[in-house]
């Protein structure tokens, strides 16, 4: 069983898309609270950034990690290495993660317009719901905690869960404090690759293979 991804329940894609199409709803409507939750959060940032140039510089280099092309080059490179090593469940699953999830966060940018917030620490045109940088950092950590759990002990797989969350919240926060995206561009990441990933995995999973 070590040559494929471990195989999610499929309560976790299930929920996770549930909870994207509401909140895209309410990110579509301008729904007020939202949006005051959104700017509230963005000012605070702004101002604690704007006193903080050196931080800023710093942010605007380590979020660069989660771009599309470490993305792809990463999931590339992973894809043709198992391939190699005769791993094809692995291989096709990292394949269609590394296309999927920046084909489906592309294709809502051009079809959401959600502007980004105003004068931010970077400058990005494109829309900003959910965000890109988001959605490849939680694709790429929710893939190798599966591609690492039927591999390896306890130890190493409650180590690879705690670098894989702590890697994702932080290309979040440098979103928003960057002001790249709001709060809710993020959460957005977030959730489309929570539902992405565990169908990747599923499809090329076995229903026997053990969880």
């Amino acid at each position: 069983m070590r040559d494929r991804p471990a195989r999610p329940p499929a309560a976790l894609p299930l929920a996770a898309l549930a909870a994207f199409g509401v909140l895209l709803g309410v990110v579509a409507a301008d729904w007020p609270p939202l949006m005051r939750w959104d700017e509230s959060v963005s000012a605070t940032l702004r101002d604690y950034g704007s006193v903080r140039p050196a931080l800023v510089d710093w942010l605007r280099t380590l979020t660069g990690l989660a771009a599309t092309v470490p993305y792809v080059a990463v999931g590339a490179a992973a894809t043709l290495l198992f391939a190699l090593r005769r791993e094809a469940r692995a291989s096709v699953f990292c394949g269609l993660v590394t296309a999927a999830v920046p084909i489906l966060w592309g294709l809502m940018h051009w079809t959401l317009h959600n502007p980004r917030p105003v004068d931010g620490f970077v400058v990005v045109h494109s829309s900003g719901f959910p965000s890109g940088h988001t959605s490849n950092a939680a694709a790429f950590s929710i893939a190798l905690v599966l591609l690492v759990w039927p591999r390896a002990g306890a130890a190493i797989r409650t180590a690879t869960c705690l670098a894989a969350l702590a890697f994702t919240v932080f290309i979040g926060f440098t979103r928003v404090a960057l002001l790249a995206h709001w709060p809710t561009d993020v959460l957005g990441g977030l959730l489309l690759a929570a539902a992405v990933v565990p169908v990747a995995a599923r499809a090329v999973t076995p229903h026997r293979a053990d969880r």
